[in-house]
């Protein structure tokens, strides 16, 4: 495993933002390849495991930690884009349903946060992975009320909130072992 970030470049486009399809231009991102992990910010994990996603960040705090990394938190839109692409996947990986072997979902009873990089089959085409399920990811983007959009599903989620324009949001002020977060930065 790497403790350096490892990124992937994502071509730019027009994203049909949401089930409404709001055209909304993207640009030219790269990525980290998986959600950020312990080892990656230095910091110990409390599993004992360095290449988990580091979990248990504010909004606030992943914005923070990302500027450090030398990146930011992706708007919903971005990360939108990223996971479904042009043709509008349904999920990271395609339009195939959610089995076992493509991402860390309540249907697979595995119950916690595992090692980023654990379902390769779950990739989107660039190589960006654990996009859907293992962690909940925060987004820079803003909701009424105090809250942040947060992406992807979690360990604990239906294979429903893994799908590429399925959105939530969290107050900005929860820390959370799921959720975590993804860095992006111009190419």
């Amino acid at each position: 495993m790497r403790t350096e970030i490892e990124w992937k470049f994502v071509l730019g486009g027009t994203c049909l933002y949401g089930d409404e399809a709001r055209a909304r231009v993207v640009q030219d991102l790269r990525w980290s390849v998986t959600p950020v992990t312990w080892a990656q910010a230095n910091f110990e994990s409390p599993t004992g495991d360095p290449y988990s996603p580091l979990t248990g960040l504010t909004q606030k705090e992943a914005l923070e930690l990302s500027a450090r990394l030398g990146a930011r938190l992706p708007t919903s839109v971005e990360w939108e884009w990223m996971s479904g692409g042009d043709e509008r996947r349904l999920f990271p990986w395609g339009n195939d349903e959610w089995d076992s072997r493509k991402a860390n979902l309540r249907p697979s009873l595995l119950g916690t946060v595992t090692r980023v990089g654990s379902f390769p089959d779950g990739a989107t085409p660039e190589g960006i992975q654990d996009v859907a399920g293992n962690v909940w990811e925060w987004t820079s983007s803003l909701v009424p009320h105090g809250g942040a959009i947060i992406r992807g599903g979690s360990y604990n989620s239906h294979v429903t909130y893994a799908q590429t324009r399925f959105l939530n949001a969290a107050p900005r002020e929860l820390s959370s072992k799921g959720i975590g977060f993804r860095l992006a930065k111009k190419p």
